[in-house]
């Protein structure tokens, strides 16, 4: 899958083969305002709590400022990704997923006609950039995301981080008791936040992807609403990962033909201009979806009783599901989010006591076969996109919170150290990363662009 330039992401699974859910574009749609009633939000605004005073981080493929997402709701975190390095593509969504996704969380209404809001309109989103224009990212890139969404959580005392957002998941080949991955979101649950992750799309076969495998985190499975008002027709969708008897969702939420923001000119948007909804809006599925839906849920619960812990929110969630048919042996015991219930439930006393993950195995395994490409060659092994990496002194340090210092991870320059301005929005510094790359040529000085980009390689084996 690997193009002669550029970077691209590969799979040892054929294309033509390989599950593609992580984006599936309907003719039909269900608007927000419906999911909301679905879940019971509308419910939650009506007392007054919108999400205000929570921040939501979402790692992602960036956030396009469209009308909805441009004023004081977004932030822009560090650019991890291979874009960083183009001034003028830092922070940008190119794909398009991260503000469809950041529209369900957060959108707000700005154009009164339509009367568009996100499930948690009042909260403050962080976006932290790792994917590009065809979704190239490696999981280290997703890991010092992650990382540094945990030490920078209280940089905004008035908003501070108590969720994140992962629609990024790998098929990793190893337990989530030693997988780097799973243990980078396990830290992030000690520190105090809530790690949403999607399940997948890869339907009745197969584990969920990694990080939703860790049973700490909440994983996400995506609901069919059937586009009606009605409940009883609710159902697990036909493409939403199952999981195994160890590990299925902890819940499901609307995840089906679910109108969010239009990122104009992004990937998905001039690829499946069908799925166009006038100039504002587009129509996706998939369990991203639906885990953006829990994010925004989260948000409310905490607004409205900031002393709940993520053990607490969990347990809350899986208590006040409503039940859903299916056939579907695995499906028994998952319910539909209904975050009304869960804003009304009593505060449980409840503490996880699962094998704790210890982030020391192998991080080519916890790619799962996934990699991404530089000119030709791949990015494998022991190895980040800057070097060696050694998973026990990096577990080490995440746990010490230690693993960032100021704009370098694990030693290696990523970022700027301070606040700035990008665009009109708050932004996290930028730089220009030094040395080589895994393939053997120099980071700076070069030249990226949108179109460097080869083998639109998205394909939901390493996005969902």
């Amino acid at each position: 899958m690997a193009g002669a330039a550029g970077l691209s992401l590969t799979s040892p699974a054929a294309a033509a083969t390989a599950p593609n859910n992580s984006w599936i574009w309907d003719t039909t749609q269900t608007q927000l305002a419906s999911a909301a009633w679905t879940i019971g939000a509308d419910a939650v605004w009506s007392r007054g709590v919108t999400g205000t005073g929570i921040g939501v981080a979402l790692v992602d493929t960036g956030v396009s400022r469209v009308p909805g997402l441009d004023g004081s709701n977004i932030v822009y975190g560090p650019d991890l990704s291979f874009e960083s390095q183009d001034a003028s593509l830092r922070y940008q969504d190119d794909f398009g997923h991260g503000t469809h996704l950041a529209g369900i969380i957060a959108g707000k209404n700005t154009v009164s006609a339509d009367g568009f809001s996100g499930i948690a309109p009042g909260v403050k989103l962080t976006s932290i950039k790792v994917g590009v224009a065809n979704g190239a990212v490696d999981v280290s890139q997703t890991i010092a995301a992650i990382d540094w969404a945990v030490e920078n959580r209280n940089a905004d005392p008035s908003n501070p981080i108590r969720v994140i957002n992962l629609a990024y998941g790998t098929p990793s080949t190893q337990d989530y008791k030693v997988d780097p991955l799973a243990f980078a979101v396990e830290n992030a649950w000690r520190k105090g936040i809530v790690v949403v992750a999607a399940a997948g799309n890869t339907g009745q076969t197969g584990k969920l992807t990694d990080p939703a495998t860790d049973p700490y985190v909440i994983a996400v499975g995506a609901a069919d609403t059937k586009n009606t008002p009605d409940g009883t027709d609710d159902t697990v969708a036909s493409f939403s990962s199952r999981g195994t008897s160890a590990r299925t969702p902890d819940v499901v939420a609307p995840g089906r033909t679910i109108a969010s923001l239009r990122d104009p000119g992004s990937y998905v948007d001039t690829h499946f201009s069908s799925a166009r909804r006038g100039t504002r809006f587009l129509v996706g599925s998939g369990s991203s979806q639906a885990s953006a839906m829990v994010s925004g849920a989260v948000a409310l619960m905490l607004q409205a009783r900031p002393s709940l812990t993520p053990d607490a929110v969990k347990n809350l969630i899986k208590k006040t599901a409503r039940t859903v048919k299916s056939t579907v042996a695995l499906d028994n015991g998952i319910g539909m989010l209904n975050v009304w219930d869960a804003y009304q439930y009593v505060i449980p006393s409840v503490t996880q006591t699962w094998t704790k993950a210890t982030g020391t195995g192998s991080l080519e395994r916890a790619r799962g076969g996934v990699h991404v490409v530089d000119n030709g060659v791949v990015l494998s092994g022991e190895n980040d996109i800057f070097g060696p990496f050694n998973s026990a002194t990096w577990a080490r340090a995440t746990a010490g919170g230690t693993a960032w210092d100021g704009g370098k991870w694990l030693g290696r320059d990523m970022t700027g150290t301070t606040w700035t301005t990008s665009g009109g929005a708050k932004a996290w510094s930028g730089r220009t990363w030094s040395g080589r790359t895994w393939s053997g040529r120099t980071w700076s000085g070069r030249t990226w662009s949108g179109d460097t980009w080869s083998g639109l390689t998205w394909d939901g084996a390493a996005w969902i």
